[in-house]
């Protein structure tokens, strides 16, 4: 296990994380600390504790409404994964009809060129 210092509001604190997390943490650690800078900026001196709390609040929210984007993005795709993989059936449908309907005028052809005969050329056909 991993031992990283980091430094939030003035203050350095020891903490334990996995091997190779070592760079995020201190990242996450760098981040709380410049949104306790930005508040202690906007609202003064009102408290470690309060700021420290503050900060924890306005992360939070940050993170909720990530999420709640995330959730709107991933109903999305799957709206239209299924609205995909419709078009793709309903494709398969009107292929397999044209398929149908060209071997249909393929034998009709092909019936009509015998009941109409030899064509002069010695084929069978029309022409």
């Amino acid at each position: 296990m991993a031992q990283v210092t980091v430094t939030i509001g003035g203050r350095a604190y020891r903490m334990a994380c996995d091997d190779g997390q070592e760079d995020h943490l201190t990242r996450l650690g760098t981040e709380v600390d410049a949104r306790i800078d930005q508040l202690r900026a906007a609202f003064g001196e009102i408290g470690d504790q309060r700021l420290s709390v503050m900060a924890a609040i306005t992360l939070a929210d940050e993170l909720s409404e990530v999420r709640r984007r995330l959730g709107e993005a991933e109903r999305n795709a799957s709206t239209e994964r299924e609205a995909r993989d419709e078009a793709a059936r309903q494709l398969g449908r009107v292929e397999a009809s044209l398929a149908s309907t060209v071997v249909s005028a393929a034998e009709r052809l092909e019936q009509l060129a015998r009941e109409l005969g030899p064509s002069p050329s010695g084929g069978v056909g029309m022409g």
